[in-house]
């Protein structure tokens, strides 16, 4: 085969410092806008975005010469030196160390989509804690809980 063929799908997840509620609506739209220039940057390519006010959810794809580490790494402490820069909250912002990031079959792409956009009603039912550790189960992804909070 002469050429390289990837569709590599990503849901990612990362929260605020100690799940802090400062992710505010006054300007999650400009922080998406700058977090999808992030990911052109790195050839990759922002699905959906979306979120509460103590953590984010994200769809990406990503070309297989970027780490998908790497990538996230720029992604969280881009943002972060960004919402500073802004002066959007009055203390200083900081993303909690570490993300979820679970691989999408092309065929979930649009289950993930609606999932991302209907966080604010997912999160009546749910606390973030309970989200994340439902989806380290679903995914079959080994933790231990002393090192995810």
């Amino acid at each position: 085969m002469g050429n390289t063929h990837t569709n590599l799908l990503y849901h990612i997840i990362f929260s605020t410092k100690n799940r802090e509620r400062c992710i505010k609506q006054r300007f999650t739209s400009d922080l998406f806008k700058y977090i999808n220039g992030i990911l052109k940057k790195e050839n990759g390519v922002l699905l959906n975005i979306g979120g509460v006010e103590d953590h984010l959810h994200l769809l990406i794809s990503l070309s297989p010469v970027h780490s998908l580490s790497d990538v996230v790494k720029k992604i969280k402490s881009n943002s972060s030196k960004w919402i500073n820069e802004k002066r959007y909250l009055t203390g200083k912002f900081f993303w909690q160390k570490g993300y979820g990031a679970f691989s999408v079959s092309k065929s979930q792409t649009d289950l993930i989509i609606q999932y991302i956009e209907n966080q604010e009603n997912h999160h009546k039912k749910l606390t973030f804690k309970e989200e994340y550790l439902k989806l380290l189960k679903l995914h079959q992804i080994d933790y231990d809980e002393k090192y995810l909070w």
